[in-house]
C-alpha cells in the first residue's frame, strides 16, 4: 500500500472533531455561565443603575459605581465569547438529526451574539461619558448625561433587534426537536414558543408608541417561556444530549 493511499485512509477514520455527547455537555455548561454573567450584568447592575427618564442621575450613577459597570461590560462581553461557543455546540448536538436547520439556528445564534457585542460597545460609551475623563472632560455635564442617555438607549436597541435573531435561532431550535428524535418534544414547543415571544416584543418595541404602557405584560409573555425553555435546554443538554434515546 502506498503512502498516499495510507495517507487517505487516515482521513477517512479520523474523528471529525467532538462528539455530540461532549458538545451537549459544553453547550449545557456555557448556558449556565452566560445565566449568571447575564443575570449580574444585566439585572444586578444595568437595571439597578440606568433610569432613561433622569439621565443626570444615571450619569451620577454610573460614575459612582464605575467598577461594578466595568464588570458588568466585563460580564457581557464574557457571555459575547461563550456565546459563540455555544452556538457551536449546539450545533453538533443537532446536526446528527437536521444539518441544514440546524447550521440555520447557529447562524441566526450568531447574529444576535454580533448584536450582542455592538450593545456592549454603547455602554462602554456611557461609561467613558460617566467617568468625565478624556473627551469627555470637554462636554458640559448636561450634554454628557444626555449622551450617555442615548448610548444607554443604543445598547437597549441593539440588544432588541439581536433578540429577533435569537428568537428565530430559539424557532428552529425547537422547530428541530418536534420534527425529530433528537430530544424532547415538548421543550421543542416551549423554545419555539418563547422564540415568538421574543419576536413579538421586539416588534411591539418599534410599533408601538405606547410600548411602556404594556410593558409588564410583554415582559410575562418572553419570560415565563424563555426561562421555563432556555433552563429545560440546559438540563437536557447536560443530562441527556447526544445519548442515544431508548
Amino acid at each position: 500500500m502506498s503512502s498516499a493511499t495510507i495517507t487517505q485512509a487516515r482521513v477517512r477514520v479520523a474523528p471529525d472533531g467532538p462528539g455530540p455527547r461532549f458538545a451537549g455537555v459544553v453547550a449545557g455548561l456555557g448556558y449556565l455561565a452566560i445565566f449568571g454573567l447575564a443575570v449580574f450584568a444585566n439585572f444586578g447592575v444595568r437595571d439597578r443603575l440606568v433610569d432613561l427618564t433622569d439621565p443626570a442621575g444615571t450619569l451620577a450613577g454610573l460614575a459612582a459605581e464605575q467598577g461594578m459597570v466595568r464588570a458588568a461590560l466585563a460580564a457581557f462581553v464574557a457571555v459575547f465569547v461563550i456565546d459563540v461557543v455555544v452556538a457551536w455546540a449546539l450545533h453538533l448536538v443537532l446536526r446528527t438529526a437536521a444539518a441544514s436547520w440546524s447550521l440555520l439556528a447557529a447562524w441566526s445564534r450568531l447574529t444576535y451574539t454580533v448584536l450582542l457585542g455592538v450593545a456592549a460597545v454603547f455602554l462602554f460609551l456611557a461609561l467613558q461619558l460617566a467617568g468625565g475623563g478624556g473627551y469627555a472632560s470637554g462636554i458640559a455635564p448636561e450634554l454628557r448625561a444626555a449622551l450617555a442617555a442615548l448610548s444607554l438607549d443604543g445598547f437597549d436597541y441593539a440588544w432588541l433587534v439581536g433578540l429577533v435573531a435569537f428568537g428565530l435561532h430559539l424557532l428552529v431550535v425547537g422547530g428541530i426537536l418536534v420534527g425529530t428524535w433528537v430530544g424532547p418534544r415538548w421543550l421543542g414547543v416551549l423554545l419555539a414558543v418563547a422564540g415568538t415571544a421574543y419576536i413579538i416584543d421586539t416588534a411591539a418595541h418599534t410599533l408601538l408608541a405606547d410600548y411602556a404602557a404594556h410593558a409588564d405584560a410583554f415582559l410575562m409573555m418572553v419570560l415565563l417561556p424563555s426561562v421555563a425553555g432556555e433552563l429545560w435546554l440546559t438540563i437536557w443538554l447536560l443530562a441527556r444530549a447526544g445519548r442515544p434515546r431508548p
